[in-house]
């Protein structure tokens, strides 16, 4: 009769007990797997006295009433399951083959405590469970792989994404109810392949089963785990390998991955669009940004693009449209910037405080506005002498046009481009002055002289079109006293994006007007006080 048992206990450390996907591979054998508590095994974790292999996990007499003759004891512990916003299944409470690989794996319920013996199998050196490591999940699940939900054709239609049940090779196994388990990706008696996988994992073979990547993605031939990390993850349920968003782009975008553009400089500077925060694009922290705010890493595709339609390397991220309409998949740069830039401001008030305030940039740009810079549209205006070719009155351009990395930093090779950071504010590519009395050069405007001549006939120095020599020259007065770059909504009807600077010009005690007048081509008039000047209706004519 030992003889017997022997025999059987052999026959089933060879997998005939295994699931499906193991029984395709007779020479798998869990004698030289981790999964071997007995004295024999080669691990660390290993029984003081045990010599039998399949106990740990079956009995051939007196198991459980679970298949397939189960002799663990189950936990009855309530786990907390991954959840995200992200995720269209619903995991509850694990079941199935699940249960059975967590009544070790949770570290609740010691390696040795099995149905048919009546004392705990002793370990050696003082184990007692899983010590703390990957392998030990816990009971806290939210920050591991999703288990026991239904992975069938509902799901798959609700996620483009998610590769349908059908199509899912013959290595990876969803139980009796469709559910996808613990044993879908890992086989308990086979561990040829590393980490009990099922499958084959080289390039993540194993994950674009089930997760469906572009084939032309920057990602395409990169490995899942370079970013991603299946059981506790120390980023929670976006089940990353560094604690936030940032932090795990950082470990190639720093620097030191040949080939990987360096942000990590612009992130550290005075003016920055990153804020190390942990915020998902669908479950955003209030207030906060990340790199996934801006891009999808698993939908990035190398090039630029043209005004304004979306860069390619922002991937396929959700927006704002014009309208102030959420949308799916933005077409246009601008629209990314509205997700927090436009109705639902991050922005509490303007970077100079002006006669009419206005934080929502959407309206800023609209092409209804009375003026505005041409992002979500060529201007208004048909003469704009200080245009630098091949600018054009019916050019449009991005917003990270203005905003992002100074022109300068952009000569090293290895330099990100984008609106990652700047030195100066806000966020801005090019020294913009706003302080009033400040000497004008042309690097105290330089963000202007950038599309817009300084010097020569057509310059803004020129006065072809206002006395701005004058006015920032002589006066020393900013560009911004009387600009506001965005535009200017119609509710102020003000023309030429003038929207005054409400610490520099004051509203005029006689009239108690505060207004510029628009009196035609390179003409108007203006009412108010400015540098303790009072001016009443004081035209230019150019």
């Amino acid at each position: 009769m030992r003889r017997l048992a022997l025999v059987i206990m052999r026959w089933l450390a060879a997998g005939a007990l295994a699931a499906p996907a193991a029984a395709q591979n007779q020479g798998a054998t869990v004698i030289n797997t981790p999964h071997n508590l007995s004295t024999s095994g080669p691990a660390v974790i290993r029984a003081a006295t045990e010599e039998q292999v399949c106990i740990f996990c079956h009995a051939t007499h007196r198991a459980s009433p679970v298949q397939p003759l189960w002799n663990r004891q189950m936990s009855v512990t309530a786990y907390i399951p991954y959840s995200s916003s992200a995720l269209d299944a619903l995991p509850g409470q694990p079941t199935g083959a699940s249960k059975m690989c967590l009544s070790c794996h949770d570290g609740t319920i010691a390696l040795g405590s099995v149905v048919s013996r009546t004392q705990v199998i002793q370990m050696a050196s003082g184990i007692t469970t899983l010590p703390p490591g990957t392998s030990n999940l816990g009971t806290d699940l939210s920050d591991d792989h999703p288990m026991s939900f239904a992975y069938d054709s509902s799901l798959a239609a609700k996620d483009a994404a998610i590769v349908p049940p059908g199509l899912l090779p013959a290595e990876l196994k969803l139980d009796v109810h469709q559910e996808l388990q613990c044993t879908t990706c890992h086989d308990a008696h086979d561990n040829s392949r590393g980490d009990f996988l099922s499958m084959n994992n080289t390039q993540s073979a194993m994950c674009r089963s089930c997760h469906q990547i572009s084939s032309t993605s920057v990602i395409a031939h990169e490995d899942c785990s370079a970013c991603h990390q299946v059981h506790t993850a120390p980023s929670g349920p976006f089940l990353l390998k560094a604690a936030t968003v940032s932090d795990t782009c950082l470990t190639c975008h720093d620097g030191s991955v040949l080939g990987a553009k360096n942000v990590a400089p612009d992130l550290v500077k005075f003016s920055v669009h990153d804020t190390f925060s942990a915020a998902d694009p669908v479950d955003p922290v209030p207030g906060t940004t990340s790199c996934s705010s801006c891009h999808d890493p698993h939908t990035m595709l190398a090039g630029t693009g043209l005004a304004p339609t979306v860069h390619p390397n922002f991937g396929r991220v959700d927006g704002v449209n014009s309208g102030g309409i959420e949308v799916e998949a933005a077409n246009n740069e601008y629209e990314v910037c509205y997700r927090c830039h436009a109705d639902d401001s991050a922005i509490e008030a303007p970077f100079v405080p002006r006669q009419h305030q206005q934080t929502n940039t959407r309206l800023e740009f609209a092409l209804s506005a009375i003026s505005y810079h041409p992002v979500q549209g060529p201007g208004r205006s048909s003469d704009v002498p200080s245009l630098k070719p091949p600018l054009t009155t019916g050019s449009v351009v991005y917003c990270s046009d203005c905003h992002g990395t100074e022109f300068i930093a952009l000569a090293g090779s290895n330099t990100a481009q984008g609106v990652h950071g700047s030195n100066h504010q806000p966020l801005l590519r090019a020294r913009y002055e706003t302080l009033d009395f400040t000497p004008e050069s042309a690097s105290t405007y330089a963000l202007c002289y950038e599309c817009h001549y300084r010097d020569g006939a057509d310059g803004i120095l020129s006065d072809r079109s206002f006395v701005h020599s004058l006015h920032v020259v002589d006066q020393r007065t900013p560009c911004s006293v009387c600009h506001d770059a965005h535009g200017v909504s119609s509710a102020m009807n003000n023309s030429h994006l003038i929207n005054f600077d409400s610490r520099v010009v004051f509203t005029d005690p006689v009239t108690g007007r505060l207004e510029f007048r628009d009196l035609g081509t390179f003409s108007g008039s203006c009412t108010l006080v400015c540098h303790g000047t009072r001016h009443e209706d004081e035209s230019y004519d150019r």
